[in-house]
């Protein structure tokens, strides 16, 4: 059992056509929400995007005070109580995003960083993509990897 003080998303938009989005993503984490969207760029991602999102310590995200993990105080223990997921909210004129890569680590710079990912996306190439939109679906669910 222990804080939760920082989390990193690794979140990489695939390099092909029509990949971008201007549509909100969200990640779900120890039976909470927090929005992926950083400091100083309009909502979404644009083809060839690979953003690092930092939530809690050193905090990257727009509203960081709402999207942090210390408030309300989130623990370790919940990590395995809740599932663990990325969701996307299609908006705008070219909505549906192409996915290549997440990777969500939890109090990365600790001795004991807890990792989420998804397997089917680990390596490169069209068929370790993943199309999300109202038309394909939106949530992509991610699994534990820790040791």
């Amino acid at each position: 059992m222990a804080r939760i003080t920082k989390i990193e998303a690794l979140v990489r938009t695939a390099d092909v056509s029509h990949a971008g989005t201007q549509g909100w993503v969200y990640l779900g984490i120890a039976g909470r929400e927090f929005m992926l969207d950083a400091t100083g760029t309009a909502s979404g991602t644009r083809t060839g995007d690979n953003w690092t999102f930092v939530l809690g310590e050193d905090a990257n995200v727009e509203n960081p005070a709402y999207n942090d993990p210390r408030r309300p105080q989130l623990d370790t223990d919940d990590l395995d109580r809740y599932p663990a997921y990325l969701r996307f909210e299609p908006v705008g004129p070219d909505p549906a995003w192409c996915l290549e890569r997440v990777v969500v680590n939890v109090n990365p710079d600790t001795d004991h960083p807890h990792t989420f990912d998804n397997p089917n996306l680990a390596d490169f190439g069209e068929d370790r993509r993943l199309w999300l939109g109202q038309e394909y679906g939106k949530l992509l669910y991610l699994k534990r990897y820790d040791g």
